[in-house]
């Protein structure tokens, strides 16, 4: 319960800061990955975003309609799509980052570098555990 009302907290934070800058959470994480993979296809996207293709399709649909996005054929395989950010969506994952960016520092900023580390190891361990078959 502990890491559930943690993320809850987090999510809670973060989505009203995001709303003042325009933004959804997913909204969010999907232009972040795209400021890091630009071209990347939907499907590739989903993936980083921990969410379904299907989930994904109804995203970038309504971030293109608002600007942030553009797909366009890809130059040796016309039937695949890439995904880029438009000026428009980098101005608002600036903005976005300018909300979000001190909400991190004061949370991580109550632990020391042993901690976070310790922490990093700690959720490390408990994914594992997760994902032992």
């Amino acid at each position: 319960m502990l890491v559930k009302r943690a993320e809850q907290a987090m999510v809670r934070t973060k989505s009203a800061v995001l709303k003042s800058a325009g933004l959804s959470p997913s909204q969010y994480v999907a232009l972040y990955e795209l400021d890091q993979q630009s071209g990347i296809t939907a499907a590739t996207l989903a993936r980083a975003c921990l969410v379904t293709p299907q989930a994904m399709m109804i995203l970038l649909k309504t971030m293109e309609q608002q600007g942030l996005i553009t797909r366009s054929s890809h130059p040796r395989h016309p039937n695949v799509l890439e995904l880029h950010m438009t000026e428009v969506g980098r101005e608002a994952l600036q903005a976005a980052r300018e909300r979000v960016d001190p909400i991190e520092r004061r949370v991580f900023g109550v632990f020391s570098p042993k901690d976070m580390a310790a922490f990093r190891e700690f959720l490390s361990r408990f994914i594992e555990a997760f994902e032992q078959k």
